[in-house]
């Protein structure tokens, strides 16, 4: 995931939050605990041409329930470059033909590769797929050659995001703080949506009445 800074959009209604940063990693492939449910129906493709529209699409529709903000006021040439580095992969899941959640896979240093963002659209959280995903991730990224798998969350993030890296055999390795300058309320999907938040009791029923 992305993990917002002090000075992520600074404003008049902006608060100091404090922030743990959680850091993990896999060193060895026997490391993973595959998920034990299966989802056939969930298409899972990788998007072989760099698309900064449709990385940005999911960082927005995920991320912005959760204050991933360090891309979000990102340029298209930003964007780019973003996903254009080489080695970069971005994997995408669809549900009868919709798109369903994402992955981005970044090499670092020391030969690893890190999940550098992974997350599923609201509509299709809280369904199991959660830990099936991450799985074929986790899967993708041995099989790229990597010497070890990293990821990170934070405070900020989905509450089962950490636990769901633990459960398929992520272990800790450090922690860090930091404070982040950040507004009241995450910024959603796009400036006016109105979405309600995935945690909120309101939001299975949001739009179907």
């Amino acid at each position: 995931m992305t993990t917002p800074s002090a000075t992520d959009q600074p404003s008049d209604t902006s608060q100091l939050i404090r922030v743990i940063v959680t850091y993990l990693e896999m060193t060895d492939p026997a490391q993973l605990r595959p998920s034990r449910r299966d989802f056939p129906e969930l298409e899972i493709r990788q998007v072989e041409e760099p698309s900064p529209e449709y990385n940005r699409f999911f960082y927005r529709s995920i991320g912005g329930d959760w204050y991933w903000m360090v891309s979000f006021h990102w340029t298209y040439a930003q964007w780019l470059a973003y996903v254009s580095r080489p080695g970069f992969e971005t994997w995408a899941a669809y549900l009868r033909g919709a798109p369903a959640g994402y992955f981005e896979l970044a090499p670092g240093e020391n030969g690893a590769i890190d999940i550098a963002h992974f997350g599923l659209l609201p509509a299709y959280a809280g369904r199991g797929m959660g830990g099936y995903f991450l799985t074929r991730a986790v899967q993708r990224a041995w099989a790229t050659g990597a010497q070890r798998v990293t990821v990170n969350t934070c405070t900020l993030d989905h509450p089962h995001a950490l636990a769901n890296y633990q459960a398929r055999g992520f272990r800790i390795v450090r922690t860090a703080e930091r404070w982040s300058a950040l507004p009241p309320e995450p910024p959603g999907p796009w400036i006016g949506a109105a979405r309600p938040h995935p945690l909120s009791p309101h939001y299975a029923t949001a739009g179907k009445e």
